[in-house]
C-alpha cells in the first residue's frame, strides 16, 4: 500500500495549451478578408455608376411631378429620351413615329391610345384625368425604357 500511496502522491494535473489566440490570423483568413473587401468594393463602384446614369431619371421624375399639361409631359418625356439615346435617333421624331417609338422602347406595355394622345397633343387642357394619365405613361417610361 506504501508503493500505490507514493504512486498517487506523484501524480498532476494535465497541462491544457492556452486557447489559440484570434490574432494574428492565419493567412487563409487574410486571403478571405482581401476577397471581401474587393467583391464590396467592386460592387459599391457598380451601384455608384448605376446611381450616376440614372441621375437623369430622378431629375425627369421631379419635373414630372411640377407639369401642369400634357404638353409639358411631353416636353419631359423628350428631354428624357435625348438625354438617354442618341440625339440622331430621337430628336427627329414626331407624332406617330414618336408614340411608336415611345411604345418600342418603353420596356414594357404602355397604353397606345394615350401615347398616341400625348405625341399628337390631342389632350384638352383643363381636362385633369387627361393629365393624370399622361404623368403615369411618362413615370413608367422612364422608370422602364431600354434601349432596344
Amino acid at each position: 500500500m506504501s508503493v500505490d500511496a507514493a504512486s498517487l502522491d506523484a501524480l498532476r494535473d494535465i497541462v491544457v495549451p492556452p486557447p489559440v489566440p484570434w490574432w494574428p490570423l492565419a493567412p487563409g483568413w487574410w486571403v478571405l478578408l482581401a476577397a471581401t473587401v474587393l467583391i464590396a468594393a467592386l460592387l459599391g463602384h457598380r451601384a455608384l455608376r448605376r446611381w450616376r446614369a440614372n441621375a437623369y431619371r430622378r431629375a425627369a421624375l421631379v419635373q414630372l411631378r411640377e407639369a401642369r399639361s400634357p404638353t409639358d409631359v411631353n416636353t419631359i418625356l423628350k428631354r428624357t429620351a435625348l438625354a438617354a439615346f442618341p440625339r440622331a435617333d430621337v430628336a427627329r421624331l414626331a407624332g406617330p413615329a414618336w408614340s411608336n417609338w415611345l411604345c418600342e422602347t418603353a420596356g414594357a406595355d404602355l397604353d397606345r391610345e394615350i401615347a398616341d394622345s400625348l405625341a399628337l397633343n390631342s389632350f384638352r387642357r383643363e381636362d385633369r384625368a387627361d393629365l393624370a394619365a399622361a404623368k403615369e405613361l411618362a413615370r413608367r417610361w422612364i422608370r422602364r425604357h431600354r434601349r432596344t
